[in-house]
């Protein structure tokens, strides 16, 4: 059983929702976004749909990282994952400090792209993010090469740390406080319905 665990509402291109993801009933979807050549990033490039469900069945697993869907208008568009980074991803490669969250997303390939909806849906994710108060900056390590989304980081509020070598990639460490945020975005709590925090999830 999913439920539905944040919505937003974007002023321009409307309702924005994330929900829980089934990794076995969802993993023939996901397998089409993350195969994708636009999804090259994502590193998933070469798995099957096996593979993609027991990826995201570990996660769900996982008592510090765990994935959703995104819908827009109550169609599958977006995969977030929210992480722990002192436990995931960056271990020993970044200063942790209380309130530090990890943060992927991943929007579903499109023939016909809309213009602002990546950005849409980022701010979305941060929102989720944002709407637990124990929630002081948002992290993430894309890798070196993708500049869409450093631009993208850039314009929702994020700050370059410096590059960073992770096994898989060479990563931009960058960061976001939540008054970055709002300051570069306007976007709040406010703009939110109830948000699972992480109180919710597995300690």
């Amino acid at each position: 059983m999913t439920e539905v665990v944040h919505r937003r509402v974007d002023d321009r291109l409307g309702e924005f929702a994330l929900r829980t993801l089934d990794p076995d009933a969802d993993a023939a979807l996901l397998h089409r976004w993350v195969t994708h050549p636009k999804a090259a990033f994502w590193l998933m490039q070469d798995a099957d749909v096996a593979r993609v469900a027991q990826e995201y069945r570990r996660i769900a697993a996982h008592p510090h990282h765990d994935a959703f869907l995104g819908l827009h208008e109550g169609r599958p568009a977006f995969l977030a994952e929210r992480y722990d980074p002192a436990r995931v991803e960056l271990v020993g490669l970044h200063d942790a400090a209380d309130g530090d969250v990890g943060m992927h997303f991943l929007c579903a390939p499109t023939d016909a792209p809309v213009h602002g909806f990546t950005r849409a849906v980022i701010t979305t994710v941060m929102t989720w993010l944002f709407a637990d108060p124990a929630t002081r900056r948002v992290v993430v390590e894309p890798d070196v090469r993708n500049t869409a989304v450093h631009a993208l980081n850039a314009a929702v509020g994020f700050t370059v740390v410096g590059q960073i070598a992770k096994p898989e990639k060479d990563a931009l460490l960058s960061v976001c406080t939540r008054a970055r945020f709002e300051a570069a975005t306007g976007a709040g709590a406010t703009d939110t319905h109830p948000a699972a925090t992480r109180g919710d999830l597995p300690a």
